[in-house]
């Protein structure tokens, strides 16, 4: 489990069809084989450690739901350890479990801050709601305000100096991760309802 608050920008150092190496510091202090680590909000496994590179495998399922099949050596990507239970858990729950992608379609100045517009599918878009969260690309973002296929985050400075997001124009792809509570409702609504007609 993550929280979505991102440790540290990481640099892609080879791609493979089965996975990629990432260069990295801090993430690395108590980082091990078999550990999970967030990659833009998707939770990977470590499979090797090697002179400060993190190697993971990606298999198919995750380059069809991922934006990790774009990935450029080069390119920086958010990076989170694996949640410990023992500390102050900021953000939100995250599983890096990505549940699809979204188009960046303006990215607006807000005196200060930037306004991010996505365009997301419906069958994403119907678990996001107005000051609920979003997971975008493994950073926790509060929801400002949301449509039938779309929503609007707000980015203060610190998390577009420190993450990928910063970086980011109208026409990128991202990650999205949408509330797991929000679905385990969905699921208990529907087998509730199709009971009660019985």
């Amino acid at each position: 489990m993550f929280t979505g608050l991102v440790e540290e920008l990481g640099t892609v150092t080879e791609v493979g069809r089965d996975g990629i190496k990432l260069q990295a510091d801090l993430v690395l202090e108590d980082l091990g084989v078999k550990d999970s680590i967030c990659v833009n909000g998707a939770c990977l496994t470590v499979t090797n450690l090697t002179g400060g590179q993190i190697q993971v495998d990606i298999v198919p399922e995750t380059f069809r739901r991922t934006n990790l099949g774009t990935l450029t050596v080069g390119e920086h990507v958010n990076l989170e350890r694996a949640t410990k239970l023992n500390s102050r858990m900021g953000g939100h729950i995250v599983q890096g479990h990505v549940d699809g992608m979204a188009n960046i379609t303006r990215v607006d100045d807000d005196d200060g801050a930037i306004l991010m517009y996505f365009q997301v599918d419906e069958s994403l878009s119907k678990y996001i709601v107005e000051k609920g969260f979003v997971c975008v690309d493994g950073t926790s973002l509060t929801v400002v305000n949301c449509e039938e296929n779309s929503f609007c985050i707000t980015l203060i400075p610190y998390t577009r100096a420190n993450t990928v997001l910063g970086s980011k124009k109208a026409g990128d792809i991202v990650n999205i991760e949408t509330d797991i509570i929000a679905k385990y409702v969905e699921k208990l609504t529907y087998f509730y309802d199709n009971k009660s007609k019985k």
